[in-house]
């Protein structure tokens, strides 16, 4: 039997986030950075292993939708509710000060309109994944800082809607009618069943106790459920993740489905490893020595703007500074929706290759550093870990 070149790819791309991570750790940095810098090692720009990273891209996708999935089952919606000033007054005030900060930029550099609202919408959006997964590390979910953002993050998910739609009109090639009315639609329906499990504080699930019985059913019921509203919420031209989050608020708010975070775990790892590794393959690793000190500059305009927007506006929200500056810091890198948005730019000739190029690797940067930066923030401010797992007041 000859061996499969598929199976010895998988072998050198398992073995090699082994190495990576197991070397990080040693200085202290977490899975996240490790996942993106081994992608980066073997992909098309380094070593070449992995030839095909759309294909890691997309079942990095499924990580995302699983991320938000356990996240949507751990965040109780009467706490979003009781606590819905913060994020969504703060992420409008964000996205409008960032495309503000772009716009006063682009006025100097001479851009054209289109490409200075281009790259406010890039800078204004965080990494869903990476927060999350900073927040789980931290067992800071439910603290008083996490909850914003968590609602932040949400918030921007339903903001790319109708970011993409901005950047189609400014490129002339607009949403057309069956979109917009898809996505009114879609966000009617997920609106009415966020407030339904609002109202109701806890449901009942067909068939939940019958698979409590059956380890095996537990796992394709849950992916069902998860993978069938993120289907649901992409058909309707809005985010594929939100879809996941809401299906998960619905398992969480079940009285029958303890088993589903046991079942679902060893996937979400995978796949969010793989969704990690997709981001190292996006980075250029010769465009980003060519150009280390042009990237570094955006990458740390954008943290240190990012961070110092964030709190001022959590600060005047009525939040404590320390929450507000270390909710800033967290929300700070850019967001892996940024490729999304970079791409649409560039088929619509708002942005250069070059500048593409730029967006991209800033954004596979910031997420690099992500991490550090906000252990050096934390640091700076002098926040205890055990602040962070309580609620961080005061």
């Amino acid at each position: 039997m000859h061996l499969d070149p598929a199976m010895l790819t998988v072998v050198i791309v398992v073995f090699s986030v082994l190495v990576v991570a197991m070397a990080l750790q040693m200085l202290r940095l977490p899975s996240v950075v490790a996942y993106i810098v081994a992608g980066a090692v073997i992909g098309p720009s380094g070593l070449g292993v992995v030839s095909d990273s759309a294909m890691v891209e997309r079942m990095g996708s499924f990580g995302v939708v699983l991320l938000l999935f356990f996240v949507g089952m751990e965040v109780s919606p009467q706490s979003l509710a009781k606590n819905w000033r913060v994020p969504v007054l703060g992420t409008l005030l964000q996205v409008i000060v960032s495309v503000g900060v772009a716009a006063f930029m682009g006025w100097r550099l001479s851009w054209p309109v289109g490409r200075m609202v281009l790259v406010g919408f890039v800078i204004s959006l965080s990494s869903t994944a990476v927060v999350l997964k900073i927040l789980e590390d931290r067992g800071a979910m439910s603290s008083r800082f996490g909850l914003n953002a968590v609602g932040v993050l949400l918030v921007q998910d339903v903001l790319v809607v109708p970011m993409l739609v901005v950047v189609g009109a400014l490129s002339g090639d607009g949403a057309s009618a069956e979109q917009m009315i898809r996505q009114s639609v879609g966000a009617v329906v997920i609106a009415g069943m966020v407030g339904l499990l609002m109202v109701k504080k806890r449901i009942h699930l067909p068939f939940a106790k019958f698979l409590s019985r059956d380890q095996e059913l537990q796992v394709f019921a849950a992916l069902s459920l998860c993978f069938a509203f993120a289907a649901f919420t992409g058909v309707l031209e809005l985010s594929a993740a939100l879809g996941g989050f809401v299906a998960g608020m619905l398992v969480g708010g079940s009285e029958e489905t303890e088993w589903v975070h046991e079942s679902l775990h060893p996937f979400r790892v995978v796949f969010v490893s793989l969704f990690f590794l997709s981001v190292g393959m996006f980075l250029d690793v010769g465009f980003l020595f060519e150009h280390i000190g042009v990237v570094l500059t955006v990458v740390l305009a954008a943290l240190g703007t990012n961070t110092l927007v964030n709190g001022v506006t959590f600060r005047m929200l009525g939040e404590p500074w320390r929450a507000s500056f270390f909710s800033g810091a967290l929300l700070a890198q850019m967001g892996e929706f940024g490729f999304l948005l970079a791409a649409m730019g560039r088929d619509a000739e708002i942005v250069t290759e070059y500048g593409f190029q730029l967006v991209v690797t800033a954004i596979s940067v910031s997420l690099v550093l992500s991490p550090v930066w906000i252990a050096a923030v934390g640091a700076l401010l002098r926040v205890p870990r055990e602040s962070i797992r309580d609620s961080m007041v005061g």
